[in-house]
């Protein structure tokens, strides 16, 4: 019986912008038995009313923080004087969830249109026309999108995957649990190692990984 990686995260997240190397140099040293799934978490539910300032602040200060700290991460600050930010990721994390139907590649790309847009091209993911246009930059097929993007088949998936993502624990982003025998185990998220995480995770396979762990 083979493992797996789960990657909780949000494609407005910004710390799982910042993790999107290290997160890319983990995938590619999997050893073969250990499958890789997104499970995306929600980080904020729908809303159109404007973010308030104290939370736009903070929010800046952590892209100066990241920007000090996870080399080669930078983020384009005129978004917070091109838009109105809402508090609000949900229809990202639809986007995504709608990409993953026209396949597995489809959702990677998601959520690669969707960082661009937000943080380094100023563009509001919160908006559905925004996410439209990440649709057409990630090659999609454009009305297939928009019938799944408000379909019911979608909400359910994001629901199921935000329940799940719950049930193992997760209480931030980005977040990754290993399942190994019907067990799952927290691998520390590394921005800068990746080898942290896969010594981590060999430890973990081998039976000698002693931190905490749950059965869900």
């Amino acid at each position: 019986m083979g493992s797996t990686l789960y990657y909780v995260h949000d494609p407005m997240c910004s710390w799982c912008y910042a993790f999107s190397n290290s997160l890319l140099s983990l995938k590619r040293a999997l050893p073969v038995s250990v499958g890789f799934v997104k499970v995306v978490g929600g980080l904020a539910p729908d809303t159109m009313e404007p973010m308030p300032l104290p939370l736009r602040d903070k929010i800046q200060q952590t892209w100066h923080q990241i920007e000090r700290t996870v080399p080669d991460v930078r983020f384009n600050f005129d978004f917070w004087l091109k838009n109105t930010p809402m508090r609000s990721t949900y229809p990202a994390c639809r986007a995504v969830l709608t990409a993953k139907k026209q396949g597995n590649d489809c959702e990677d790309k998601m959520i690669e249109a969707i960082q661009m847009a937000y943080y380094r091209k100023a563009q509001n993911p919160s908006l559905p026309a925004t996410l439209l246009r990440c649709a057409e930059r990630a090659g999609l097929n454009l009305s297939q999108f928009a019938y799944d993007f408000v379909s019911e088949a979608v909400e359910s998936d994001l629901q199921s995957e935000i329940g799940f993502a719950r049930r193992l624990g997760v209480v931030s982003f980005p977040s990754l649990r290993l399942e190994h025998l019907g067990t799952y185990y927290p691998i520390e998220v590394d921005y800068l190692n990746p080898s942290t995480m896969l010594n981590t995770l060999s430890a973990v396979l081998a039976g000698s990984h002693t931190s905490r762990d749950w059965r869900l």
